[in-house]
């Protein structure tokens, strides 16, 4: 099969296409055969050598999440079925297929694109969410709230009763409106500008885009306490949680994508589409960071 591989860190043009046998599921691991494969920072902050877990094992086989069909089942599986169409999060996900012990059964009016843009957006966003301990009435803040991540949260958050106010490009406003927040623009102010749509105060910040907000945040809490992010790695200096990882949260992925077909729910943007043989190309179009929609590989 077709996959992607890299056998040293560097930048896109790493990345190549290789010829490796098809994997064989294990115990509890499905066998997908992929129709797309979401792309997201990590992978591209992975392969340049900006993130890393460990002393790293070359070739490395990027991406996280997928959409497509059930090709095989591995011992012990009975909730899935060969033929099953199906979201969620993989290794090695930039190929042909993919090994998932995670996946939700998708919604047949969900496309293959949308549905590979979710598994990551919600399981990042969820986390976050649980770490702050929101209760209905709360006001919760999320910078970055256009965004894959943060426009999950907003969704998420409302749904559970929260007040969100999201930060977000002045091009991005109205986005952030129809996600269901009170929009305002970050950047310099952006602490002046939260107070005056919130003088009560905000309970908790959630920081799904960086732009330096941890600062402001900071103030608007009077402390670090529920404050956290995924992108700031000023974090640390500062007294703040930094998230990385988190469960697979595979029947709120099934709810989600079932909102996300019926409309209840919406994606910030449109995907922005690449073929896997181009995921040079497409990585280096998430790391410039235009449009609120993500970047996704699309493979036949």
């Amino acid at each position: 099969m077709r996959a992607i591989a890299y056998y040293d860190y560097g930048g896109p043009d790493v990345l190549q296409v290789v010829d490796i046998p098809i994997p064989e599921p294990g115990a509890g691991q499905v066998r997908v055969a992929v129709r797309a494969s979401a792309v997201n920072p990590a992978d591209w902050k992975i392969r340049s050598g900006a993130l890393s877990f460990g002393e790293p094992v070359f070739p490395q086989y990027p991406g996280g999440e997928i959409a497509g069909v059930v090709d095989a089942l591995g011992p012990d599986v009975t909730e899935m079925a060969v033929g099953d169409e199906v979201l969620g999060w993989a290794v090695a996900a930039y190929a042909e297929y993919a090994i998932s012990n995670a996946v939700a059964r998708k919604p047949a009016e969900l496309s293959w694109v949308d549905a590979a843009s979710l598994p990551v957006s919600v399981s990042t966003a969820a986390k976050a969410l649980a770490a702050l301990k929101l209760q209905p009435g709360e006001t919760l803040l999320i910078n970055g709230a256009a965004g894959a991540v943060g426009s999950m949260g907003v969704q998420l958050a409302v749904a559970d009763g929260v007040t969100v106010i999201g930060t977000a490009s002045a091009a991005n406003q109205d986005i952030v409106r129809e996600l269901g927040a009170t929009a305002t623009t970050y950047g310099d102010g952006v602490a002046d500008r939260v107070r005056a749509l919130a003088p009560d105060g905000v309970d908790a910040v959630f920081d799904a885009a960086g732009h330096g907000v941890l600062p402001a945040a900071i103030e608007l809490r009077g402390g670090t306490d529920r404050i956290v992010t995924i992108v700031d790695p000023a974090a640390r200096e500062l007294g703040v949680t930094f998230l990385t990882g988190g469960p697979r949260p595979v029947e709120l992925l099934h709810q989600v994508a079932e909102r996300v077909a019926s409309g209840a729910f919406r994606l910030p943007g449109p995907a922005r589409t690449f073929r896997l043989e181009r995921a040079a190309a497409a990585q280096e179009e998430s790391e410039k960071g235009r449009g609120p929609g993500k970047v996704v590989l699309t493979v036949s």
